[in-house]
């Protein structure tokens, strides 16, 4: 299942990109799954992502928990809480 990634504020500078499409593995179920995954990939992801509660997401762009499952999901945006214009 490709998912189409987007990463806003300073999670995009920290991943040092604006998005990407990945393959999770079979394991991944929920974004919270995905951005377990992600944080593990490097060193990038490793320093976004230490802190899960400093995260949020939307799936098909519409607001959701980090709970949420992914399935059937072709794109998940990750930023901040509270994000500037």
């Amino acid at each position: 299942m490709a998912l189409n990634i987007s990463y806003f504020a300073w999670v995009r500078e920290g991943m040092a990109r604006d998005g990407e499409v990945v393959e999770p593995p079979p394991s991944v179920q929920t974004i919270a799954d995905l951005v377990r995954w992600l944080a593990a990939r490097d060193a990038a992801g490793t320093a976004v992502f230490a802190d899960l509660s400093r995260i949020r997401a939307a799936r098909n762009g519409v607001m959701a928990p980090l709970e949420t499952v992914i399935d059937g999901a072709t794109k998940i945006d990750l930023f901040p809480p509270v994000t500037g214009g």
